[in-house]
């Protein structure tokens, strides 16, 4: 089996977060999604799973943080175009 990674992100729009990510090419993973999630597909090993708050909050009892005021997280994704 490939080695795989989930990046899990809480959005504050679910809609807008599948926006983004369809717009940049990502395709819909039925399997892991539902009104509190969504899994878009970045390629066959590289999977982003953007979670509600309340969702996400079932992962960890730690504090969501406020992107507008601190560092959450930094990711580098290649892509053959924009």
């Amino acid at each position: 089996m490939s080695k795989m990674i989930f990046v899990n992100l809480p959005v504050a729009s679910l809609a807008k977060a599948i926006a983004f990510y369809e717009s940049i090419g990502a395709t819909k993973n039925p399997q892991f999604s539902d009104d509190t999630a969504a899994c878009r597909v970045l390629s066959e090993t590289i999977f982003v799973m953007v979670l509600t708050h309340d969702k996400y909050r079932q992962f960890t009892s730690k504090p969501i943080a406020d992107a507008s005021k601190t560092s959450e997280v930094l990711l580098a994704l290649s892509t053959d175009s924009r």
